[in-house]
This record gives structure tokens, C-alpha cells and sequence, in this order.
């Protein structure tokens, strides 16, 4: 994470979602594609046996958990909660001693372009043959059942990383992070991760081409939050992701919306439900 008053001394350290993992684990059981890892910008540890990995937090452990109430979009028919995943930042000025500055909790979800039909072949997502054809082999060993859950996610479109909520410990040592600041690094961070061969230029770590900066941001854009319009941000120059948020005073929210997916969205948001209070 850039930003920091003292890069050196920062640790930041991101827990992938459920889906994340599964889809890591599946090109970790095929030899000829163990090579894209590299690629991935969330750690993964290559020398656990996908029978062994540990199921990730869910939404509900991490909500009831994090410090903050933790938002998501309005509940609607073409979405499901697919997972949920965890960021922190920490410093230290002695390396016996850290101090927690930030931390994230971002929500992905599943898509059903056909929210009345869900075997319709329009939920499916656009894959390519080598990963439509590893889907649909039995595993080449027994996986827990929350990555066979994940695993069958892969099958459809998601919203990757699509709300976040973002709790400043220590606004103090963190002044540069403002929401201004939080939108334009989340909509990058998807970006990066979920357009790699339309935005990136292929090298290890990618880098991002035409990323978005605060220039973009527009201020005044009305949001519906927990059923109330407030004043937002919004950066809509993107061609590919669409970005909002809102400074919610102990939280900001941030979200980075694919726009092939728009017409099937109500971009509304609430506090989720068992979160923290």
C-alpha cells in the first residue's frame, strides 16, 4: 500500500476470499498452468495440498468480528454473497512493536444475469476451454467441501472485491488516506487483479495502464445508504469498472462495479446484517 508516511515499516497483509482460493487451487492441481501463480497478487502458498488449505473466514465471522459495521450492496435476486475478504496495515517504529493503522473488509459476490432462471446459459461466465474443461473433470483428489463450493462459483460471473469497508485505526499517521484516496486504490486494485489481459502490460507484477488517480473523482453524486440519499464520490471514467463511495464517518465505503454488469444491479447499500454494532 502506498502512502505511508514511512514505507519501510509497513506490513500489509490481505486474506483472499473463499473464491480466490479455489480458483488458485485449481490451476495449482494442473501442472501446465502452475506457471500463472506468478501472477496473482494475493499470496498463496503453493506447497499445501489443496486438501489441507484452510477454509477462509466467512462473511459472518468476519463481520461479527470486525470493528466496524461492515456495508454491502442491498440485497437483490441477482446477487449471492460469494466471500469475503481481509486486509490490514500495520507499522512499527521498533520491529518488536506494531501498530495496527488500517484495516479492510471487501465483499465479492456472484452474479445471475438470469436471477429467474439460473441454469440459464446466460449466468455462465465467459471462460476460457482449459479452465471450462478442469471445471468440469473430477478433481484429481478430494477437496474440502468449501472449496468444492468455491470451486463451482467459478462457473459464473462474480463482482470481485466489489464493496469495501475501510476502518482507519490511526487517522493520525494515515491523513493522506481520505475516501478520495480509498476509491481511486480500490478501483485500481480490481483493475489490476480482474482486467489483466484488457489493462495490464504483462509483466511480474503487472503494471497498470490508464489507472484511474483523484482527478477522476466527482464529488456531489447521490447514494443510497441504509435507505437514505447522502452525498458521494464517483469516478466514471473508467471503461471498465465503475467506482463509488462515501465517507460514513467511522468507515468509508468503496465500491468498484464492473459496468458489462451495471444493467443487472441496483447500486444500493446497507449496513450487512450480524455485523458488528
Amino acid at each position: 500500500m502506498e502512502g505511508s508516511s514511512s514505507p519501510a515499516s509497513a506490513n500489509y497483509q490481505r486474506t483472499s476470499c473463499a473464491f480466490a482460493v479455489a480458483r488458485q487451487a485449481l490451476r495449482q492441481s494442473l501442472p501446465e498452468r502452475r506457471h500463472e501463480l506468478q501472477n496473482e497478487a494475493v499470496f498463496f502458498d503453493r506447497d499445501i495440498a489443496p486438501w489441507d488449505l484452510p477454509a477462509p473466514p466467512t462473511a459472518d465471522e468476519v463481520a461479527r468480528q470486525f470493528a466496524r459495521p461492515i456495508m454491502t450492496l442491498v440485497d437483490q435476486p441477482s446477487l449471492d454473497e460469494a466471500g469475503i475478504g481481509v486486509a490490514t496495515q500495520t507499522s512499527s517504529e521498533q520491529s518488536t512493536t506494531s501498530r495496527l493503522e488500517l484495516t479492510e473488509a471487501t465483499i465479492s459476490y456472484t452474479l445471475w444475469r438470469n436471477r429467474d432462471e439460473r441454469s440459464d446459459p446466460a449466468n455462465l461466465a465467459d471462460l476460457d476451454d482449459r479452465t471450462r474443461d478442469s471445471l468440469d473433470a473430477e478433481p484429481a483428489w478430494p477437496l474440502p467441501d468449501w472449496l468444492i463450493t468455491a470451486r463451482e462459483r467459478m462457473r459464473y460471473p462474480s463482482l470481485w472485491e466489489a464493496v469495501r469497508t475501510t476502518y482507519v485505526v490511526q487517522p493520525t499517521a494515515l491523513p493522506w488516506h481520505t475516501v478520495r484516496h480509498a476509491l481511486v486504490e480500490h478501483v485500481n486494485y480490481v483493475l489490476v487483479n480482474g482486467f489483466r489481459e484488457e489493462r495490464t502490460d504483462g509483466s511480474i507484477p503487472p503494471t497498470l495502464e490508464g489507472e484511474v488517480t483523484e482527478k477522476c473523482v466527482e464529488a456531489g453524486i447521490p447514494l443510497s445508504v441504509d435507505g437514505v440519499w447522502m452525498s458521494g464520490l464517483r469516478i466514471d471514467t473508467d471503461p471498465h469498472i465503475l467506482g463509488l463511495a462515501i465517507d460514513l464517518g467511522d468507515k468509508l465505503l468503496t465500491a468498484a462495479i464492473p459496468r458489462d454488469e451495471l444493467e443487472f444491479l441496483e447500486l444500493a447499500f446497507v449496513t450487512r446484517p450480524g455485523t458488528a454494532s
